[in-house]
Order: structure tokens, then sequence, then C-alpha cells
């Protein structure tokens, strides 16, 4: 089924600034302007952000859409796949949210701004309640992964999605700054790959 609909969702402290959302977001309009695409500027909370996603795409067909997510995104992205059941593309995601953002409650900022946000205990407990307890099609995920990923371990996230589609990098970042090397295989996963580009 030809995918319609594109979601993007980034990470924390991030926003559709960050140069992923930013490179996707020109690739459609360049390309696929047929698209209906979104990337929101997530809240903080984890259960705002589900709830506003959830009412952003009440009226998606499930079975065209798909969720794109980098980091905290993509936990969130999982957590949306899993729900309704269609195709995501994971860019070194979160795999123990709650564990992991512990240690940044309180006053933070945003990386592609100058605004401030708190982040509060209880969105750790958030964090758990949304967590999928399995990956129930693997063949909905295309993960891409770097070894070189400095802020989350690489063997956890690949033992996450373990049985998913899965490009490991030998190196990389947590950025993946070299996402126009991946953007292909992202295309082709989705179904998305544009005559009118060798991309």
């Amino acid at each position: 089924m030809a995918i319609t609909h594109l979601l993007y969702l980034h990470g924390f402290r991030s926003s559709p600034q960050s140069s992923k959302a930013r490179r996707m977001a020109a690739w459609v309009q360049q390309h696929r302007s047929d698209l209906h695409w979104w990337c929101p500027q997530l809240p903080p909370s984890p259960k705002e952000a589900i709830a506003l996603i959830d009412v952003g795409i009440a009226a998606w067909p499930s079975d065209k859409m798909a969720v794109i997510g980098s980091s905290l995104g993509g936990f969130y992205a999982t957590v949306v796949a899993e729900r309704i059941g269609c195709k995501a593309v994971l860019l070194n995601p979160a795999v123990e949210p709650a564990r992991d953002l512990a240690q940044h409650i309180g006053e933070t900022t945003a990386w592609h701004s100058d605004d401030h946000f708190f982040f509060k205990p209880e969105f750790i407990a958030e964090l758990r309640a949304l967590k999928p307890r399995t990956i129930t099609r693997p063949e909905r995920y295309f993960a891409v992964i770097a070894k070189g990923d400095e802020l989350l371990d690489w063997r956890e996230m690949s033992a996450r999605y373990v049985a998913c589609r899965m490009k490991l990098l030998d190196a990389g970042d947590h950025a993946l700054s070299d996402f126009d090397m991946h953007l292909p295989d992202v295309l082709r996963f989705l179904g998305l790959e544009s005559p009118l580009t060798s991309e």
C-alpha cells in the first residue's frame, strides 16, 4: 500500500528545526509534495506528546501512513506503530527513556532556540506507562543505529529491534550527521523513492 501520510517525531530537547527533520521536509517538498507531511513540536510531557500525535493522526489512514522518529521520537514512533500498525523508521531510537531521562529532571533548554522548559519528575512515570511490551510485527520497522552514538548504547538499541530490518553503522553519532547517506535506505523501506532523484 502506497504511503500517503508521513509523520516525523523529533527527539528530547529537539524540534522540527533539527537537521534530519528539515532534510526530510525538504525532500518531501521537492520530490513528493503529494504526501501529507507533519512534523509537530512535541511538548515535554510524554503523555501530552502522544495525545497531540493521536489527535493529529486520528483521521489518517493507518495502512497508508508511516512514522519516522529520532531518539526519543523513535520511542514515540514505536508507540504509534504498535498502536495503529503502520510502518516506522527509527533513527538511533531511545529504548529506555524513563531510565535515561531521569537525570534530566529540572529546567533545561531546547537545542534549536532559546526556549527553556521544565522536565518534571512525573514525566518518568508517563514514559514507563507508554513503553510497548514487545515489538509485535518486526517487518514494520527499519532501524538505523550508529555504534558511535555518544548518548545511547547501540547494543541496547540493536537488542530491542533485533528482529527488525536494521542498518548498523560501524561509527556515526547520535545525531546521524551523515543522514544524507542513509536517506535512500529510508525512502526505499517506505516505498517513497522518487523517479526524479537519484537519492
